[in-house]
């Protein structure tokens, strides 16, 4: 069992994020890419509903936005694609394992091996409440008050500067957002709509976090971070997750992901 020390929760909260080592084991890491393999070679998306994947801001509402695909899947487990990896047609124009970008967003609710993870003792630890540019997770996950969303992400393979670890700015979670993506109103295109801007962050204010194979990194739903390109022929492949606060907090019903009847929010604690 892994412990989360006082020393290492004051580490978070001075800087927004915290790293873990050795959090998991081989073997978990094993058997979540091994379950992945199932689920791709297994995937049968529509051409229509072949959703490239970006947090560019203007790609993002054409991609995404005005795609019912991505903002049902809250409950489901869906397939979300790279750039480029399709023709005119919609056909692939590479493997099937190298053309996904993620899956989303319900593994932990419906795929046993997720599931098993996402709820293992190991998370329920009390203490702590392509390239992907900068941004807050709060953005997109909004809650009223702020600061009640955690992210947790698992390096399933060891990620480093050359294949796309994250990046942060330490400290920024202390500066609130001043970007949010929201549902646009009923029968507007597209589905989604960012109000406010993001900053703009300088290269120099980030620092890179490379992490070993099995490890966890805690982020808060306000730090700034990002990940770039992933140069290397090697793949990185990671289990990420976000937790939310109940006690007296409310979730924005603007945020694109919503419960739904057949899917409410599992609790953590099971």
């Amino acid at each position: 069992m892994a412990f989360v020390t006082e020393e290492q929760i004051q580490q978070f909260h001075e800087d927004g994020f915290l790293v873990l080592e050795e959090f998991f084991t081989t073997e978990e890491c094993d058997a979540m890419r091994e379950q992945m393999h199932k689920i791709i070679a297994k995937m049968d998306v529509p051409p229509d509903c072949r959703t490239e994947f970006s947090t560019n801001d203007e790609e993002q509402l054409q991609a995404q936005g005005s795609a019912d695909y991505f903002l049902t899947s809250g409950d489901k487990i869906r397939f979300f694609f790279e750039k480029g990896v399709f023709d005119e047609k919609g056909d692939f124009l590479v493997s099937k394992e190298k053309s996904i970008n993620k899956i989303g967003h319900a593994l932990h609710a419906y795929d046993p091996i997720f599931k098993k993870i996402t709820h293992s003792s190991k998370v329920q630890q009390p203490g702590i409440g392509g390239e992907v540019r900068p941004h807050q997770d709060a953005s997109f996950l909004y809650t009223e008050p702020l600061g009640k969303v955690l992210g947790l992400w698992i390096a399933l393979e060891n990620t480093t500067q050359e294949n796309g670890c994250l990046w942060f700015i330490p400290g920024s979670h202390t500066n609130g957002i001043t970007r949010r993506m929201v549902r646009a109103p009923p029968g507007t295109i597209p589905c989604t709509q960012f109000i406010g801007s993001e900053r703009t962050y300088q290269d120099s204010q980030f620092i890179p976090v490379p992490i070993r194979k099995g490890g966890l990194i805690l982020i808060h739903g306000e730090v700034v971070h990002k990940s770039e390109l992933n140069s290397s022929e090697w793949s990185r492949h990671v289990y990420t997750f976000h937790l939310m606060e109940t006690k007296d907090t409310s979730w924005s019903k603007e945020n694109w992901l919503q419960p739904t009847p057949e899917l409410p929010f599992p609790p953590l604690y099971t």
